[in-house]
C-alpha cells in the first residue's frame, strides 16, 4: 500500500496546477537590492524591485532602514541593526546566490562595513554602489563615518559606483566645474577601488545652467565614454538614481557586459523620464518601466 501524502502537502496534480516551477526548468536571473525602505514607492528598494521585475529578474531585497517619506520630503528614518541586515542577505545567500547586487542608502558606517563583510565572506557578486548620500528632497542618508567606510570598504569591492554630480563631488572632493573636472573626479573614485565609475548628467555641472542634453561619464580605468541623451524638459524625478542603478545591476544579472548595462540601463531611465508621473503636490516619480 502507498504511503499516504503528509498533512498539508500539495498533491502532485494539484501543484502542477498552480503552474510550480520545477528545479528541472529555466529559473529566472535574479538581483540583490540592499538599500532603504521608501514609503511613498519612488525610491529605494521599491523601485529597484519595480525595475528588476520590469527587466525580467527576480529581486531580493535586505532592508537598510525604514522611511517615513514622500516624493519631496523624508520625515523620519530608522535604520536596521547591521546584524539584522547582515542576517537578511545571509538567508538570500542561504537559498540562492542573486546573479547581481546594488547597494543604495546605507545610512551609516556601522552598515556600510557590516555590508562590505557580508558580500566578501559569502563569496556573493561584486556590488554595483549607488552612493547615496541625501535624499532628493535633501534630507541625509548617510553620515560621515558612512561616507569614510563607503571609501575604504565597499569601493574597493564595487563593480561599478553611480554618483551624481553633487555626489561625486563629495566622495571625490573635487568641484566639477566642467568636463575636465568631471574627468578627474572619476579617476579619482575609480582610485579607491572599484572596477568603473559612471558621474551621471543629471544635474547640471556646478555653477552651470542645464543644457539641451545629458551627458554620463563612463570610465573604466582605460577610457572615458561620455553617454548623451536628449534632456526631458522638466524632469525632476525622485528615485532616479535608484532606477538607473537598479537597471545596470538588472542587466548585469541577464549577463550583459558592465559597459553594454551601463548604455541599456541608460535607454531605460531615459524612458522613465518620459513616462513619469506626479501623483500629489511633490516631484515626479517613476511609474512604467520599460526594457530594451
Amino acid at each position: 500500500m502507498a504511503a499516504a501524502p503528509a498533512v498539508g502537502a500539495p498533491s502532485p496534480s494539484r501543484t502542477a496546477s498552480r503552474g510550480v516551477v520545477s528545479s528541472s526548468r529555466m529559473l529566472p536571473k535574479s538581483a540583490l537590492t540592499i538599500a532603504g525602505s521608501d514609503s511613498g514607492g519612488g525610491a529605494g528598494i521599491q523601485a529597484d524591485l519595480k525595475t528588476f521585475a520590469a527587466l525580467g529578474v527576480y529581486g531580493f531585497s535586505a532592508v537598510t532602514a525604514v522611511t517615513a517619506q514622500n516624493s519631496f520630503r523624508v520625515d523620519r528614518l530608522e535604520p536596521i541593526l547591521p546584524a539584522m541586515v547582515t542576517a537578511q542577505i545571509e538567508a538570500v545567500a542561504a537559498e540562492r546566490i542573486p546573479d547581481a547586487i546594488k547597494t543604495g542608502a546605507l545610512i551609516d558606517a556601522g552598515i556600510v562595513k557590516a555590508v562590505a563583510s557580508a558580500i566578501a565572506r559569502l563569496g556573493l557578486p561584486a556590488p554595483v554602489v549607488d552612493p547615496i548620500l541625501m535624499a532628493s528632497s535633501g534630507a541625509h542618508l548617510l553620515d560621515a563615518a558612512g561616507e569614510a567606510a563607503l571609501r575604504s570598504a565597499l569601493f574597493p569591492l564595487a563593480t561599478i559606483v553611480t554618483p551624481n554630480i553633487p555626489e561625486a563631488e563629495a566622495i571625490s572632493g573635487i568641484a566639477i566645474h566642467d568636463d575636465a573636472a568631471r574627468r578627474e573626479a572619476a579617476i579619482a573614485i575609480h582610485r579607491m577601488g572599484p572596477r568603473a565609475v559612471v558621474i551621471k548628467g543629471g544635474h547640471p555641472f556646478t555653477g552651470a545652467a542645464p543644457g539641451a542634453k545629458t551627458s554620463d561619464l563612463y570610465y573604466d580605468g582605460k577610457q572615458f565614454t561620455v553617454l548623451e541623451d536628449d534632456r526631458v524638459p522638466g524632469a525632476s524625478m525622485h528615485g532616479g538614481g535608484c532606477v538607473f542603478s537598479a537597471a545596470i545591476t538588472a542587466y548585469l544579472a541577464r549577463g550583459e557586459t558592465l559597459e553594454a548595462a551601463v548604455r541599456a540601463a541608460k535607454r531605460v531611465i531615459g524612458r522613465v523620464l518620459r513616462n513619469r508621473i506626479r501623483l500629489g503636490s511633490g516631484r515626479d516619480v517613476p511609474y512604467r518601466i520599460e526594457p530594451d
